[in-house]
């Protein structure tokens, strides 16, 4: 199984930490963010993960050199901001012989299921399974209405009237069918923004299972290291 991890991004809502180093090594528990997620990844069969870099690249570089582990890692370096789906687009090489893989925003502090989300994807196939959570505030999220089936009628980024309080835990599985959405005019070029309106009734969501917190934000990354104590306390 192959994965992307989406981490390039500035991470401006963290300054001043961020000011001196990328977002996905803000360490949790004295460990960088990356390391957290190389763990989920190895433990859920994940054998090549492409990472995205674009502020303090080196300091990634080094990381991954330094990391002892068993998956296999290619580093996208971008000049330019790309967005979410636009550095998938760039990327379709590295997912040419994958069947499903995952796409993952790597500014969550998490350990959801990937396993479960990829065999829901294989019961009920589709280009796009999209995890969902249960938000505290919905319209801080990308928000989605699902039927029965599982099939999301519709996704909305922000909204100012939330339909649902499902929201997108920013874990995807993907089909190659994908790319033949993605067709960007300009960058950066995101999947809330410029993709899901596409893939209404095309794409299904399930909820996952396990913790997840956005450590995008210094409140966040707070509350983040206080529960995640608390799991690892409780998983031992």
């Amino acid at each position: 199984m192959k994965a992307i991890l989406l981490a390039a991004g500035l991470g401006t809502r963290l300054r001043p930490i961020t000011d001196t180093m990328p977002k996905c090594l803000v360490p949790i528990l004295g460990r960088p963010l990356l390391a957290w997620w190389f763990a989920l990844l190895e433990e859920h069969g994940v054998t090549d993960v492409l990472i995205n870099l674009h502020h303090f690249p080196e300091q990634v570089e080094e990381f991954v050199v330094n990391h002892n582990g068993a998956i296999e890692v290619e580093l996208a370096y971008e000049q330019e901001l790309l967005g979410s789906a636009g550095t998938l687009y760039r990327n379709q090489a590295f997912f040419a012989d994958a069947d499903q893989f995952f796409i993952l925003y790597a500014d969550n502090l998490t350990d959801v299921n990937l396993s479960a989300l990829a065999r829901f994807n294989a019961d009920y196939p589709s280009s796009l399974t999209m995890g969902l959570f249960h938000a505290e505030n919905p319209s801080a999220c990308g928000i989605a209405e699902l039927d029965d089936n599982g099939t999301i009628l519709s996704f909305i980024e922000k909204p100012e009237n939330p339909k649902s309080d499902l929201a997108s835990a920013g874990v995807f599985v993907a089909r190659p069918g994908l790319f033949k959405y993605l067709r960007p005019d300009s960058y950066p070029y995101d999947f809330g923004r410029h993709v899901m309106s596409n893939l209404l009734g095309e794409m299904n969501g399930v909820l996952v299972e396990g913790y997840l917190r956005d450590i995008g934000t210094l409140e966040g990354l707070t509350k983040a290291e206080k529960e995640w104590k608390q799991e690892q306390l409780q998983s031992r």
